[in-house]
Parts: structure tokens; sequence; C-alpha cells
């Protein structure tokens, strides 16, 4: 069983290298294809002004997040709830510059030290439909994924639209791995079957001219492989030269 989280962060800007910081941050949890309802869901005080493009985006104002707590003083909760999950993030190079960098700020290891891995599903996208608009948006709509209540790029409610385009992307694998689950459990319950009948098998007994001939055909093949051939010399007890 796979615990894995959906993931997505809401920021000041695009650079945390420019000071740039996180103020939103959401992780759904699903466990076989299904969420659970267990998430965690934070937003902080960025100790700086949010850029009206920014906010244009998101739809976050600083007045919003003024009194919010800052990221160190979370830090440890979002490591702890992370630890162990495989994290799907669509354009999983954002949200992971960002995270590594308020970690290493902290005196903490990059997100993948803590998590098992990272999906990234725009990449997933982008392989599946070449060519094509793969932005969270179109996904959606590719997917028939109902968006209606998405006004601005919230992180928690851009996760529970990921969780549906994650489906999507994966419904034909899925599929797929059922089958050869299938194939191989009918394979299995063949094996055991015969293998635990009641059978009665006669056993064939070759003729002088048939283990002649098939003397014949290890002693060339003794040849060919120099003398290696180790079932030559046991058919020799059958053959009187």
């Amino acid at each position: 069983m796979v615990r894995q989280l959906l993931l997505d962060t809401e920021t000041t800007g695009f650079e945390p290298s420019e000071g740039h910081r996180i103020i939103e941050f959401a992780a759904l949890e699903m466990i076989d294809r299904e969420l659970t309802g267990k998430s965690l869901h934070l937003y902080f005080n960025p100790e700086r002004d949010i850029p009206q493009e920014a906010t244009n985006v998101h739809g976050i104002k600083l007045e919003d997040v003024v009194h919010e707590p800052v990221f160190k003083e979370r830090v440890d909760q979002i490591i702890e709830y992370i630890d162990g999950a495989e994290l799907i993030i669509h354009n999983a190079k954002f949200d992971l510059k960002f995270l590594d960098h308020h970690f290493s700020e902290l005196g903490k290891k990059p997100t993948l030290a803590y998590a098992a891995t990272a999906i990234d599903t725009l990449t997933m996208a982008r392989n599946k439909f070449p060519g094509a608009k793969n932005n969270l948006d179109a996904l959606c709509d590719r997917f028939n994924v109902d968006r209606s209540n998405r006004g601005y790029h919230g992180a928690l409610i851009d996760c529970e639209l990921l969780a549906h385009v994650y489906i999507g992307l994966t419904r034909e694998q899925i599929s797929l791995l059922a089958e050869e689950t299938k194939q191989q459990t009918n394979a299995n319950k063949v094996f055991k079957s015969f293998a635990s009948a009641d059978l009665n098998l006669i056993a064939a007994k070759l003729s002088d001219e048939e283990h002649h001939a098939h003397f014949e055909y290890l002693k060339q093949l003794d040849k060919t492989s120099k003398g290696s051939c180790v079932w030559y010399n046991k058919s020799k007890e059958f053959i009187n030269e």
C-alpha cells in the first residue's frame, strides 16, 4: 500500500533565490487511488510584500496572511506529513525548488530526503499528449474534471483537481497492470489444479532406433560444443558402440 500525496504550493513569485516565499501549502492523502479525507493545508506570513501579479494568480493578499505563522514555525509539521510518501505534483520542479530552498534555510535536508519520490504530472502529460496544452486547466478539460469552483489557483483546490487528473493519466496503466495480475492469477490456478490432480501418466519407452538417433544428436552436439555436452556421456550407457 503506497501512501501518495497530491501536493501544491502558492508563492509570492517565481524564484526563491530572489527572496520569494511560499504563502500556501497543501497536500491531500491518497491511498489505492482514493482520497482518504486527510490533508495538510497551511498559510504562511511571507514577511515581505506580495506582488499584484502574484495576487492576480492565486488571489492571496498580504493582509490575508499577515497574521499566519512564518514557514519555520511549521516546517517540522510539513516534514512529518510528507515523510515516506510518494508526492504527486504538477510541475514538480517549481514546488520542489521552493520547498528545498526553505528547508535549506532552516538547516533541513532536501524534500526528497524525506519523501520517497516525486511524480511530475506535467512531464507525464507532455509524454502522453505531446504538442498539446498540458496545464492543469487543459488537463481537467481533457479528462472531464469539473473545475467550476476554481476561481483562483489555490493550493488546496488544485490538489483536489490534480487527484482526478492523475487518475485520468494513469487509468490505462492501471488497467494493463490489473489485466496482467488477472492473467497471472489464472495461470497460478491452472498450475495448482494440474499439480494437485491425480494424474495417471504413462512413461514412454524409447525404441533402440530412437535411442540411437538421440545419441547421434548428442554426439554431434558434444562435438560442436568441444566436449562440453554432459548428456553425451550419460547416453553412452544406452548405446553399445
